[in-house]
């Protein structure tokens, strides 16, 4: 049976559209690489890849749930889980881990309160780690949402955090202000 292991804070439940999932197997199918971007294309939609919709998919193009969580597990872009609203990524590869990447990730788990592989309770920020994100002269790195944070040190991520938070702010400011 599928069970993929739940990260600790905040589980925020999805209601899966049937319809709409099979649409999207319908829309993919019979192209290469047709689960991959069968996915995608329900993790752009859902956030993260939800274990009903997965089902759906196994169903409908007759792929065994097996193989659909060996794709879903095997690609870092996938995740089986919410993720927050902002997504933090640090690199641990070799040039950014001899450049303290690890003292990052210690600082981020300080400030948030969670470890990699988890979400903040509010579900604001999702903390994750890889090997590497292609830029290692520039190490440590860390990537919030799609944008790329060089040179990072633990000092600068009380910055970082407080930069994400006052975006948000704005952005609400500016739908509020939009609505009136």
């Amino acid at each position: 049976m599928f069970r993929a292991k739940r990260p600790k804070g905040k589980v925020m439940e999805t209601q899966v559209n049937t319809e709409q999932v099979l649409e999207i197997v319908e829309n993919h199918t019979g192209g290469w690489g047709g689960t991959i971007a069968i996915l995608t294309a329900i993790q752009a939609e859902y956030g993260y890849l939800p274990e009903e919709a997965l089902r759906i998919v196994a169903s409908a193009t007759g792929t065994s749930m097996t193989d659909i969580y060996g794709v879903a597990t095997f690609y870092r872009a996938f995740s089986l889980h919410p993720r927050g609203k902002h997504h933090v990524c640090v690199c641990l590869g070799t040039a950014c881990h001899v450049r303290g990447a690890q003292m990052v990730v210690e600082e981020f788990e300080r400030k948030l309160h969670i470890h990699p592989g988890e979400t903040t309770p509010d579900g604001l920020f999702s903390l994750e780690t890889v090997n590497c994100l292609g830029a290692c002269a520039l190490g440590p790195i860390v990537m919030v949402d799609e944008e790329t944070v060089t040179k990072v040190r633990p000092t600068d991520i009380r910055k970082i955090l407080r930069s994400v938070k006052q975006q948000d702010a704005a952005t609400s400011e500016f739908l509020e202000e939009s609505e009136s």
